[in-house]
């Protein structure tokens, strides 16, 4: 196998306790991982990209490691999303987390009252458009020769993409979303990456035809958001219905749904209060085991981890699974697919 699965044992022991004490259990039972942070300039847009690495200390360049490259939310930094890059990584998946200099936390700082004005701008078109860059520009020096070691050890086959909040809109952009301006298709399509994590994914503001953006993606993705899923920031506002449009627009079959019970939209990130302190734990958890699970199916044609995990974390999920039917895939480029018995979906009827 590609990475050791995370026993049910050891899973279903963490829903009764915090998720500290989770991530402490997880960590110190599976192999160790490294944390390095870069601070690479991305010479031709003269943009800073710092990243973290959260790197399987047990590989070797003669292994072949996984990698997911993970763009954070608004206001975020390299240092977000730590319980993904800690879990990931300590089974056997590197985990790249890029900083958006744009649209990072130097946005909670300076006069409060241009605090507006800085988040809108950090949402415009023109940032989006270097963000994409910057995952782009990251995955270019993480397969460099400067990597030595690491970049060799990394399986180009095994390259995915993942991103919460503005960093899902960063996501979808680099795996084939397009939009027109002025005549113009904007389209950074990165084909490098074969497969997809969407967290909490906003509308393309201003699309009145989503599917028409999202028409290009065709790699295996994964959606994960919760009931109470809301984004409200001034001048912004989007609930969990806008997660499942984008999840519907997708014509690829090879997608999956989860949709967990109650939450926040922050939820997904590192802070341990939002949505509620056991159910915030509970989420994390499942969050990150979801992710190794759907790499599972896409690399391995391995559903079990998935069929577990739907079993592990009904209980918190808005409605259990079931089957999704689907036609056969016309013109997808990749050469595996999953039945409809494997392709599961927590249902859209929340209410």
């Amino acid at each position: 196998m590609w990475r050791r699965k995370v026993s049910a044992m050891l899973l279903l022991a963490g829903l009764a306790v915090p998720y500290s004490a989770v991530s402490a259990q997880l960590i110190e039972s599976e192999p160790t991982y490294s944390v390095t942070d870069f601070d690479w300039v991305d010479q031709d847009r003269s943009r800073p990209v710092p990243a973290r690495l959260y790197w399987p200390t047990a590989a070797t360049p003669e292994m072949s490691v996984p990698l997911v490259v993970f763009s954070h939310g608004i206001g975020g930094s390299r240092e977000g999303y730590s319980y993904l890059g800690k879990h990931w990584s300590a089974q056997g998946v590197a985990s790249l987390h890029v900083q958006h200099v744009g649209s990072d936390e130097e946005l909670w700082r300076g006069n409060p009252f241009r605090m507006v004005d800085r988040l809108q701008a950090a949402a415009r078109e023109t940032e989006a458009i270097e963000r994409a860059a910057d995952v782009r520009f990251a995955l270019d020096q993480m397969l460099s020769d400067e990597m030595g070691g690491r970049g060799v050890a990394v399986n180009r086959q095994r390259l995915v993409i993942a991103g919460h909040s503005y960093g899902a809109n960063t996501t979808l952009l680099t795996i084939g979303a397009q939009v027109v301006r002025e005549g113009q298709t904007i389209d950074y399509l990165d084909s490098r990456f074969s497969a997809a994590v969407l967290i909490s994914a906003p509308p393309f503001y201003g699309e009145s035809d989503v599917a028409t953006v999202l028409n290009n993606v065709s790699i295996p993705t994964i959606h994960v958001t919760a009931t109470d899923d809301v984004i409200q920031i001034p001048g912004y506002h989007s609930g969990i219905e806008d997660r499942i449009d984008i999840f519907d627009a997708i014509t690829s079959p090879n997608k999956f749904l989860a949709v967990f019970r109650g939450g926040s939209h922050s939820i997904f990130t590192d802070r341990t209060l939002t949505g509620g302190r056991a159910l915030n734990a509970k989420v994390k958890v499942a969050t990150a085991d979801l992710a190794l699970a759907f790499f599972d199916l896409v690399f391995e044609g391995d559903g079990e981890a998935l069929a577990e995990w739907q079993i592990t974390w009904q209980s918190i999920l808005a409605r259990a699974p079931e089957p999704m039917s689907h036609d056969s895939a016309q013109g997808d480029s990749h050469d595996s697919h999953w039945t409809s018995d494997e392709l599961l979906i927590a249902s859209m009827n929340f209410m």
